[in-house]
């Protein structure tokens, strides 16, 4: 019976964009099925105590310096040269992830990940700007109208800040987060062990 493979995410998170594309070519070669789970990370970190890397380690030797090195690696390795740091960064996406909840399903979900991750992270685009934001939609074939207007529907809304406490009551604080049944992985370092979990060999 094939596996499926929840990845928790929110598309401000750098990691977020850079776990997508192989984690989408793991699912491919094993066979998974892939659920996205919108939550919002700035409510993750208050209901965690969690901040963000570069923050958080701000004032530990070398370790700031270390992770870029890490970071810059996992580029090279997954060919991913079109990744642009955001200078905003941390920003507010609660608009891009209530689109991912007013989704009607995975599969438009999924395409609609497709589209923001590089808008986001290679073309570095104001996600709290609702035109920007719609012209996105728009160039990528989506109702701009439906979605923008969705996004401030109180279901939806109030849907987003299940997801994320649902996340961290089981476990999750940050981002890339990913499930395959109770058993949690987190970090895009992780992949292989995914890979191996889903092939029948030791996480």
């Amino acid at each position: 019976m094939s596996k499926t493979v929840e990845f928790i995410l929110d598309l401000g998170a750098p990691n977020g964009y850079l776990a997508w594309y192989p984690l989408k070519q793991i699912v491919a070669r094993t066979g998974a099925n892939l659920v996205v789970a919108p939550v919002f990370l700035g409510g993750m970190h208050k209901l965690t105590g969690n901040s963000p890397p570069m923050m958080r380690d701000a004032n530990v030797k070398g370790k700031v310096p270390y992770a870029a090195l890490e970071f810059q690696r996992f580029i090279d390795r997954h060919e991913l040269s079109a990744f642009r740091m955001h200078p905003d960064l941390p920003f507010n996406t609660i608009l891009l992830q209530r689109i991912l909840v007013a989704s009607s399903d995975q599969d438009e979900m999924q395409r609609l990940v497709d589209l923001f991750q590089p808008a986001v992270w290679e073309r570095n685009i104001d996600c709290s700007d609702v035109e920007v934001v719609g012209s996105v939609l728009e160039e990528g074939g989506f109702d701009a109208e439906r979605f923008l207007k969705a996004a401030q529907d109180p279901d939806v809304k109030q849907k987003l800040v299940d997801n994320t406490q649902s996340a961290v009551d089981r476990g999750a604080f940050g981002i890339p987060t990913f499930f395959i049944g109770e058993e949690m992985w987190f970090g895009k370092e992780r992949l292989e062990q995914i890979e191996a979990y889903l092939t029948g060999g030791k996480p």
